[in-house]
């Protein structure tokens, strides 16, 4: 077969992953739905119970004991078991999408025989699968199970807009990126970002988690969230994870393979100034962890600011300026 149909039809492998994560999306949808419905049951039912203890303690203190509001009866037990099986239906659907995505990935690589990340379309699919690996760990934790419903929608909406508004036809690159350096250096980015991503997610549920609790709030999205400790350290995690990856990636590397495509080390093209950016960003998060303490919302914070700088220097510098990247572009 033709190496350009080969990756022109790489484009379709990806929209039928596109679907695959909406029908994902939507069995974590009825997951949490069913768990939203039996929290709001277990909330009303308490001062219910209360009130009924109150009016007859003592024909209660004669009355066979009772189950306790939190405790699972018939009709919760259904309910548990049925969210169960639209967690695991929809895990299932996302490894499937995420397998049917990494075919894409690698058609598109070898129909153009070279690595599938020179241009948005291509980062975009490459990073989403990397960020879509990284779920499929945390998949099976309560954490993942919970920040499912989100983490899923990003990947969806980012393969989508890849798959529709960002598509470019397959064909050859510049001179400049005819190099070994496009595998590690760019390879590397899309790593960082796919676990950026990731742990994106994370901050921000982590700050709605911490609100809920600092609020004493019993029902409600917040308080279906796991505890903000738990994100908070996840979302730190990650993103020791992928600085490092991005220092070696984006920053050395850059700046070793300019000086030897252009021959200067750093030269404040748009592109390069906001990879520093987004550093000193996440540096400033984990600095502000490690020495001044910074946890929870105010690290969150901090963390979703660098992950803005990563956005814009994606989106942002490929679309609006004009440089020695430009080609990275639409």
């Amino acid at each position: 077969m033709d190496l350009d149909a080969v990756a022109e039809w790489s484009r379709y492998v990806v929209v039928v992953a596109v679907l695959g994560y909406l029908a994902a999306w939507l069995a974590f949808c009825a997951e949490a739905g069913i768990h939203s419905r039996r929290r709001r049951a277990v909330t009303t039912a308490v001062p219910e119970r209360e009130l009924v203890g109150v009016a007859s303690s003592a024909a209660a203190a004669d009355a066979p004991a009772e189950p306790p509001a939190g405790s699972s009866g018939p009709g919760d037990t259904e309910l548990e078991q049925r969210a169960d099986r639209l967690g695991r239906l929809g895990r299932g659907v996302f490894a499937l999408a995420t397998l049917v995505l990494a075919v894409g990935v690698v058609m598109r690589g070898l129909g153009t025989e070279r690595a599938p990340w020179a241009n948005m379309y291509e980062f975009s699919i490459t990073g989403t699968l990397v960020a879509s690996i990284v779920f499929l760990v945390l998949a099976r934790t309560v954490v993942g199970r919970v920040v499912a419903v989100w983490a899923v929608l990003l990947i969806f909406v980012t393969v989508g807009l890849a798959a529709t508004f960002l598509y470019v036809p397959p064909g050859p690159v510049q001179p400049a990126l005819q190099s070994y350096w496009l595998v590690v250096h760019v390879g590397c980015a899309v790593i960082a970002f796919g676990l950026f991503t990731v742990g994106a997610v994370v901050s921000a549920l982590q700050i709605v988690s911490e609100r809920a609790a600092d609020r004493g709030r019993t029902s409600g999205f917040g308080a279906s969230l796991p505890n903000s400790v738990a994100l908070d350290r996840l979302g730190y995690r990650l993103t020791a994870i992928a600085f490092p990856i991005w220092t070696f990636g984006p920053l050395i590397l850059g700046a070793i393979w300019a000086e030897v495509s252009w021959g200067r080390y750093w030269g404040w093209d748009p592109k390069e100034v906001w990879a520093l950016i987004t550093w000193l960003a996440y540096a400033a998060y984990l600095h502000a962890r490690a020495t001044a303490g910074w946890k929870g919302t105010k690290a969150s914070v901090v963390a979703l600011i660098g992950y803005a700088t990563v956005l814009f220097s994606y989106f942002g510098v490929n679309i609006l300026f004009n440089g020695l990247h430009s080609y990275g572009g639409l």
